[in-house]
């Protein structure tokens, strides 16, 4: 059993990301121009894996997944409604983005070493992840004890 203090940092973790998915998504859900193409050919360790992404056929589907995946997965965060799976989701965007920005060793510009911001979000999305944070003053806490996850245990992992 988790005392108060750990309650409230994961709690605050939790917010914390979730304002970074929904703040990421407002600039991209909202705006009829983004893409990710000038993103993805700009990508350098890489390149031969994200450039092919760039291609009209697939890049806005791509975009479309983008946009919307931090938009779900911060409201997920928010609302702490199924943090297990929007927590690993995080996890996975953030290290595509993470290598994405790399020049091996640096990540974005010389000022970061092989570790950046990617990384430490990916930490605290692991944190949340591993501490059952939808549990914590979320809707994952309210639901985990409803009939059909108890007809679905397989289900139950999701939100327990």
């Amino acid at each position: 059993m988790l005392d108060q203090t750990n309650r409230n940092l994961i709690f605050v973790f939790r917010m914390l990301m979730a304002w970074t998915f929904i703040y990421a998504a407002s600039h991209q859900v909202f705006d009829p121009h983004f893409t990710i193409v000038g993103f993805l050919k700009s990508t350098k360790t890489f390149h031969d894996v994200y450039a092919p992404l760039t291609n009209p056929s697939i890049a806005p589907v791509l975009g479309f997944l983008v946009a919307y995946g931090h938009l779900a997965i911060g409201l997920s965060l928010l609302f702490g409604l199924l943090v297990r799976v929007s927590s690993l989701c995080g996890i996975a965007l953030l290290l595509t983005y993470w290598t994405a920005h790399m020049d091996w060793p640096f990540i974005e510009n010389t000022n970061n070493f092989i570790v950046d911001y990617h990384i430490v979000y990916s930490v605290v999305m692991a944190y949340l992840f591993v501490n059952h944070a939808g549990q914590v003053w979320g809707l994952d806490g309210i639901i985990k004890n409803w009939p059909w996850f108890e007809r679905h245990p397989t289900a139950k992992a999701l939100v327990a």
